[in-house]
């Protein structure tokens, strides 16, 4: 008996010895695998911020807020890129988010069994579509149909409104705008139809419990108890507005210019990477190039550290419901 006890004792030291040194191993390759991601990151940085120190030597702070764009007299500034993609992402966002949140409700609340999976697949099919093809469809279907049937009729009435003033083109900022909202709300819809699908059947049982309509049960409890990942799903959409780049460039028209007018062309920081980068024959032009790259960046941290703080705003008195 003691032998077979010993031996016993022995094979579950043994198994003991095996499961310490799997759970090492395997600690070791998570850590390893979540310390590449960082690196990458910061190596990307570094060759961004390597990369524009011509740039940033010869312009310094000047070349964030100049308008000047003319690489035949090497005069580079950011001003009209940044703006453009400001303006055209927020904008985007804006008509987005309320059609987002209202086919995301529809899916999940709303539509019958039967008709769920369907328009879930459709919205799910929408952000498959390359980027090109919309930006074919928005070239050639929608900006002729926008410069005839809205933009001529917005000029000619309201044309004393900055927003709508100068001639109606078709490739503009509104083109831009509306191809980032078609793109980007796939993105929220598919995201906030998870959420609420995950709030607990047992919170709207209550709310009809105590004698709530459907609409006060949507409204007060499940967007109440879904907004961390509603606001979630809102800053993914506005990510993807910021960095998007082939739609935007076959629409936008691709002009460095600081209008408050939808109806005139525009450019954003991706789409002049995007359309001149080939073309940067000097090493200032390339490298202003590549600084604008580095301003993407930042501004994407930038968006990411907000929705960090948005999330802790909201989350904060979490425990108090």
């Amino acid at each position: 008996m003691e032998a077979q006890a010993s031996a016993d004792s022995k094979a579950t030291d043994h198994a003991r010895g095996a499961t310490f040194w799997s759970d090492r191993l395997f600690k070791a390759v998570v850590v390893a695998c979540a310390s590449v991601m960082g690196l990458l990151l910061l190596l990307f940085a570094y060759e961004l911020w390597q990369s524009s120190q011509l740039s940033i030597r010869t312009f310094g702070w000047r070349f964030w807020v100049s308008r000047d764009w003319d690489p035949v007299r090497e005069r580079f500034g950011a001003l009209p890129f940044i703006w453009g993609t400001l303006l055209s992402s927020i904008a985007a966002l804006m008509i987005a988010v309320p059609l987002s949140l209202g086919t995301a409700i529809f899916i999940a609340e709303v539509a019958p069994r039967w008709l769920r999976q369907p328009v879930s697949f459709v919205v799910e099919l929408l952000a498959a579509i390359p980027s090109v093809v919309y930006g074919l469809w928005g070239m050639f279907v929608m900006v002729p149909w926008l410069r005839e049937n809205v933009q001529k009729p917005l000029a000619q009435r309201f044309g004393f409104i900055p927003l709508f003033e100068g001639p109606a083109v078709g490739v503009s900022m509104m083109a831009a705008i509306l191809i980032l909202s078609v793109m980007i709300i796939p993105y929220i819809t598919a995201v906030s139809r998870e959420v609420i699908l995950a709030v607990p059947r047992t919170q709207r049982e209550a709310s009809y419990g105590l004698g709530a309509t459907k609409w006060e049960t949507i409204r007060y409890v499940v967007l109440r108890y879904a907004r961390v990942g509603i606001l979630g799903a809102i800053i993914l959409g506005y990510g993807r507005a910021v960095g998007e780049t082939m739609a935007v460039t076959m629409v936008i028209g691709n002009r460095p210019d600081l209008t408050t007018s939808l109806l005139q062309p525009g450019y954003t920081m991706a789409s002049v990477i995007a359309n001149e980068f080939t073309e940067a024959t000097s090493p200032l032009y390339l490298s202003a190039l590549t600084e604008i790259g580095l301003l993407l960046f930042a501004i994407t941290l930038l968006i990411n550290a907000l929705a960090r703080f948005l999330v802790w705003r909201v989350t904060k008195g979490e425990g108090r419901y």
